[in-house]
């Protein structure tokens, strides 16, 4: 699915990473991910837990949909539209999940700062390009 002669052929911002990072890195971060929802999903709370679960799986859809985005479909702009959406998605996630397991919320900050840094990544890229 990934095209990495485009990414290639693209020119990269000073901080990007070497490819090799991206699949240890999203390996920890999906487990953590996962770990917090379980965590959030055992919590035993007095609040509905529709909302919270309702955010995360958004969040999880936007996650998945921004590598077709920006490698397949190579629509830088809207793959960072994505990932504001997501940075926004994954605090929300951050607060809701806060009030259940204080732990399920930390699990999730990781996560939040790489997509982040993947925000300014693609930002650039597109500044760039």
């Amino acid at each position: 699915m990934q095209n990495l002669d485009w990414y290639h052929s693209l020119n990269l911002p000073p901080l990007n990473p070497p490819d090799w990072i991206f699949p240890p890195v999203w390996t920890i971060l999906y487990i953590m991910i996962l770990v917090s929802f379980i965590l959030f999903l055992k919590s035993k709370s007095k609040y509905d837990k529709f909302i919270p679960s309702l955010i995360w799986t958004l969040q999880l859809v936007v996650n998945l949909l921004w590598t077709p985005v920006f490698f397949f479909y190579q629509n830088i702009l809207f793959a960072l539209v994505l990932c504001v959406i997501l940075v926004l998605l994954i605090f929300l996630t951050i607060i809701s999940f806060y009030k259940f397991s204080k732990v399920s919320a930390i699990l999730l900050i990781p996560y939040l700062m790489w997509v982040l840094f993947a925000t300014y990544l693609n930002f650039s890229i597109w500044r760039l390009n």
